[in-house]
């Protein structure tokens, strides 16, 4: 079975790469996991106030990546796997690859305009060699039809 890895946060180019990642996973009896990342807090020297932004951070992560596995039942996709972690973009997903082998493809979103985000940039560049799996880059500018016709070939 062939599974899909999506960063989901609030960005265009997450949701781009979860519509083609979901209609692949469906066209392939494949699955989707779904891993929102938290980024680690400036610190604070007053420990209660440091572990009440790392909270609502994580709580805002666990929301939006529950909304999108959601919207993803309501269409009729089967239920993702839903990880929420912390740290740095790159060694998160980086750690989340190695410790799930079952991971078929990172599919990440092109932005519409300008230059490619950090994780775009790290996984089809330098960090290209290194990967275990395909990176798929779905371009920011295709519209709902483009994607799906792109994920059913």
């Amino acid at each position: 079975m062939r599974v899909y890895l999506v960063i989901v946060d609030e960005s265009d180019e997450a949701l781009v790469a979860l519509h083609y990642a979901a209609r692949r996973a469906a066209k392939t009896e494949g699955a989707l996991h779904l891993l929102a990342i938290v980024p680690p807090q400036e610190f604070n020297a007053f420990a209660g106030v440091q572990a009440t932004i790392e909270e609502e951070a994580r709580a805002r992560a666990e929301t939006l990546v529950t909304a999108a596995a959601g919207n993803l039942l309501s269409q009729g996709a089967k239920m993702p796997l839903i990880s929420v972690e912390v740290g740095e973009d790159i060694k998160v997903v980086r750690k989340y690859l190695e410790a799930h082998p079952e991971v078929s493809a990172l599919v990440l979103g092109a932005a519409r305009e300008g230059g490619p985000g950090p994780l775009v940039s790290h996984f089809t560049g330098s960090g290209l060699a290194r990967m275990a799996c395909p990176v798929f880059v779905v371009p920011g500018n295709l519209d709902d039809a483009a994607i799906e016709r792109l994920a059913d070939n």
